[in-house]
Order: C-alpha cells, then sequence, then structure tokens
C-alpha cells in the first residue's frame, strides 16, 4: 500500500537508517532552507528579541518549523530523549549519536560493512531475489554512512558473487 508523500515518516526507535533518509527528503521537500537549518545549524542571537534583525528572525522561525517537523514524528520514549534540545540541529546530532554511534562505532560499522562486501558471496540455498535484498541491505548501510560504491562495481560484484549453477 503506498504511502501518502505529506505523511511525515514516523520514527520510533527502529530502522534508524532508513527514517533518516527518508526523514531527509521529506524536510527538504517542505523547503530546502530547513534542511539546511538542520544540517548547519541555526545562528542564536545574542541580543535580545526585539533587537533582532529580519534574517535572525527568519533563521529562528525556520528552525522552529524544522524542530517542529523533527518533535511530529517522534514516539513518546524518542521525544523524552530529544525534549531538551533547542535546535534542530541538536536533535539531528543527538539521534546520529544515540542511533549511529560516535565516529568511533561509525568507523568500526563501515569496517564490518566493507568486510560483508569483500567476502559476499550467494549462499547455496538462496533465490537471486534473497541474494539480491541481502546485497541491496549491505550496500545501503554502507551508502547510509557515506561509503557509496560505485554502480559497476556493485554488478561486477554482484556477477562475481553468483553460484556456477
Amino acid at each position: 500500500m503506498a504511502q501518502s508523500i505529506d505523511k511525515m515518516p514516523f520514527f520510533d526507535g527502529t530502522q534508524y537508517a532508513h527514517w533518516k533518509t527518508r526523514m531527509k527528503f521529506f524536510i527538504k521537500s517542505k523547503d530546502y532552507k530547513l534542511w539546511d537549518i538542520v544540517e548547519d545549524g541555526t545562528f542564536v542571537p545574542q541580543q535580545s528579541k526585539t533587537d533582532w534583525s529580519a534574517e535572525d528572525r527568519k533563521k529562528m522561525e525556520l528552525n522552529c518549523k524544522a524542530l517542529h517537523i523533527l518533535f511530529s514524528v517522534f514516539g513518546p520514549n524518542i521525544y523524552e530523549k530529544m525534549s531538551s534540545c533547542e535546535s534542530a540541529k541538536e536533535v539531528w546530532d543527538k539521534l546520529e549519536v544515540t542511533y549511529e554511534g560516535t565516529n568511533k562505532v561509525k568507523k568500526t560499522k563501515i569496517r564490518l560493512l566493507n568486510l560483508a562486501y569483500e567476502n559476499f558471496k550467494m549462499d547455496s540455498e538462496e533465490d537471486i531475489e534473497k541474494m539480491f535484498d541481502r546485497f541491496s541491505t549491505m550496500t545501503n548501510g554502507l551508502k547510509g554512512y557515506g561509503e557509496a560504491i560505485p554502480e559497476e562495481k556493485l554488478v561486477r560484484k554482484l556477477i562475481y558473487s553468483l553460484l556456477e549453477s
């Protein structure tokens, strides 16, 4: 069953990589400037609100819109973990550390996925569809960590991974 393109992707703490990709595109589709705020952070003016420039006010409005979108997709447990955050970037960064890990953890996961990629072979009881699903999960995991593999290399790897039969 197809989902509405306007439906925000709910996050309950599972399948973070999948949710992260969907959420990134959802926010960009609403307003690309919102994604800039999530990715780059927001400047918080040091002066009182009455002294804010129009640009300061616009950045703060974008931050509030991005926060609203993010908090709207969290279940109660995730909301509790993120509720102290004051900027959309802070929420996004905290989600990444919580569900992807620190840079050291990410590097370890990338190494493990690269090792799985290098050793990938079709199992004897596996059909092509299951093999491709397993391959896609692994390569999408690498891509999620910023380790995209060129398509021609992926195709070669798949072909060489097939059983002779």
